[in-house]
């Protein structure tokens, strides 16, 4: 992209540093009750002062200010040599010193905040605790909101730095903030969680596509992921934009300090595997632009600083900026960005991992059964960590987790015994507090309650239920935990003796539900099509027989082992639970081979 903006130098390669770890605070407070509530409302006891990790603002300038005077660039790799249509030489992710090809807009024209509203600045700084400036990491790398609380972006963009103790990220703003921190009408928030895809190769710059987890809920407008099953916005000739704060010449090192968008063609896999030769993983990588030129001049190119921003097709991401040839305008090279399609799966699980405890792993909420005391159970990825007690839950008979409001902390829906309201009861970052409030009366008939995260496709989770005739109802979410009209999605529903679900099972991107039959142990996999209505769920996958007297109990909670794929929980009538870790396989593989996690579950009587 073309115009001014501010001098960086070019890359050092940064020393890994571990993610710093974030005490949970979802079991730190009390809860408040709604006025005229029908039932005494449960009281968990506080276990830990909460860590929410935000940094105060003078933090945050701190970080600005280093991020923008920093000369680095995120990530580097080694690659392979380039095939014999461009230059030969060693390659890298987003830039590296010497290199033949790094991660990168050139061309294309000045746009406003108010054209990509999703749009995220990810500044990063660290003076690695010593007096001297030598030693000091500083870059920039760009992000789209897809939650309120989720940035997606690139995964060298985040490995081997810690985003919790030195990230700083700036929504709402069409220019790079100033040397003296003015945010330039935006907001700026440090980062609570981060996460890059466990199979990324830094040596191939492959599969590289992260996730932020912010500590609160922006207010930027999010944007969507496009669909797993998505092949017409990749299709040669495709239109598409890219959007980004990067270098604005081959010749200068400038970035641009206002918001730039260009338009490249897609093109087929065959013209950039001919580009390429190996260096494009044909699947995992999508690249487009007309070939550039050799020059500024007659080119349109993501550039160094675009890292990690997103390619749109139709108001969906299908790319993040990946990597590129050296200086962004080698002759007949193009811009490659991570096919979102692919990874569509593995990033929903993170979009959607309110878990208990912060740590992408989706933790167990239980009742004990004869003293009514819910407990929280931190998964540890092939096990769980000793129970945590929530106090006296007596009055309720069921326990739901999720995040109705997608602030990225966890939140609860139970039903009263009694009268069968429901409610639902959410950790107020703000206040340090809960709050609780009846979201539905009279669901005491209701057979089955479900909250399995988005299932309409709009990225605000929904909650399911099934009534006494056996049809399945789904309340569209609003994000506030008010509801649109419900919508029937399906009858006979009353066949099955569980119904669970929480995330993606099969790995695209959609939510799932799993159903077993009461009379046959058949257990079903209901694929989410994203859609609501009766077109909801595609027809069912049989994927396991599990009769009464194998299993008695199930749990679905999310991704338990962090892996990017949920997971399902199945206890024996003798109290063993069991893991059965996803395969994002629709089959009789959907799950891997079952991993005890414990004994004695049998004293409990709710899972979450």
């Amino acid at each position: 992209m073309s115009g001014g903006g501010r001098h960086r130098r070019r890359v050092r390669i940064a020393l890994p540093v571990a993610a710093a770890g974030v005490a949970a605070a979802v079991t730190a407070a009390l809860l408040t009750s709604s006025a005229g509530a029908a039932t005494a409302l449960p009281q968990p006891q506080p276990t830990a002062a909460p860590e929410l990790s935000s940094p105060s603002p003078a933090e945050l300038k701190k970080r600005l200010a280093g991020a923008l005077a920093g000369d680095d660039t995120a990530g580097q790799a080694n690659r392979s040599s380039l095939s014999k249509s461009t230059t030969t030489g060693t390659t890298t992710g987003a830039g590296g010193s010497g290199s033949v090809i790094d991660a990168k807009i050139i061309g294309g024209s000045t746009t406003a905040i108010t054209s990509a509203p999703w749009m995220a600045q990810l500044h990063y700084y660290d003076d690695r605790g010593t007096s001297r400036t030598s030693d000091d990491i500083g870059f920039f790398c760009g992000g789209a909101v897809v939650a309120p609380t989720k940035i997606l972006t690139a995964a060298h963009c985040v490995k081997g730095y810690d985003w919790n103790a030195n990230g700083a990220v700036v929504t709402g703003a069409t220019q790079l903030p100033s040397v003296d921190g003015n945010l330039r009408g935006g907001t700026v928030s440090g980062v609570w969680r981060q996460w890059n895809h466990p199979s990324y190769n830094a040596t191939t710059i492959d599969n590289d596509i992260a996730v932020l987890t912010l500590p609160g809920p922006v207010k930027a407008t999010p944007i969507r992921m496009t669909t797993s099953g998505d092949t017409a916005s990749y299709a040669a000739g495709k239109s598409a934009k890219v959007y980004g704060w990067g270098r604005t010449s081959s010749t200068s090192q400038d970035v641009s300090e206002t918001l730039k968008a260009a338009t490249l063609p897609l093109q087929s896999d065959a013209t950039c595997a001919r580009t390429y030769g190996a260096d494009f993983v044909k699947g995992h990588m999508v690249c487009a632009g007309k070939p550039a030129t050799g020059a500024d001049s007659g080119t349109t190119s993501a550039c160094n600083g675009d890292s990690g921003g997103p390619l749109v097709v139709n108001n969906r991401i299908v790319g993040v900026v990946s990597w590129g040839v050296r200086d962004c305008v080698e002759k007949g090279a193009y811009s490659v960005f991570a096919k979102v399609s692919s990874y569509v799966g593995a990033a929903y699980a993170r979009v959607d991992d309110t878990n208990i405890s912060g740590d992408h792993r989706a933790d167990l909420w239980a009742r004990k059964s004869s003293t009514t005391t819910g407990y929280s159970l931190d998964s540890k990825g092939s096990s769980f960590a000793t129970r945590r007690s929530w106090g006296n839950w007596k009055g309720v008979n069921t326990v739901l987790q999720t995040d109705l409001d997608r602030d990225g902390y966890q939140d609860l829906v139970y039903r009263s015994s009694s009268d069968g309201a429901v409610y639902w009861t959410r950790y107020v970052v703000s206040s340090d507090s809960w709050s609780t409030k009846r979201i539905f009366a009279n669901w005491k008939t209701r057979t089955r309650i479900v909250a399995p995260g988005d299932v309409t496709g709009d990225y605000l989770p929904d909650l399911l239920s099934v009534d006494s005739a056996g049809v399945l109802w789904i309340y569209p979410g609003k994000g506030n935990g008010t509801f649109s009209a419900r919508v029937k999605a399906g009858s006979g529903w009353n066949q099955y003796n569980s119904v669970r679900g929480h995330g993606d099972f099969n790995g695209d991107g959609k939510t799932d539900l799993i159903a077993r039959h009461k009379s046959t142990g058949a257990v079903y996999l209901y694929k989410g099509t994203g859609k609501a209505g009766t077109g909801a769920f595609s027809g069912r996958v049989k994927v396991r027989t599990w009769s009464n007297k194998t299993y008695n109990a199930f749990a679905a909670v999310g991704d338990v082992s962090g892996d990017g794929k949920a997971d399902f929980l199945a206890r024996t009538p003798g109290g063993t639970l069991y893991l059965y870790k996803g395969t994002g396989k629709a089959t009789s593989k959907i799950f891997a081979t079952r991993i005890s996690v414990g004994t004695g579950f049998q004293q409990y009587g709710i899972f979450g």
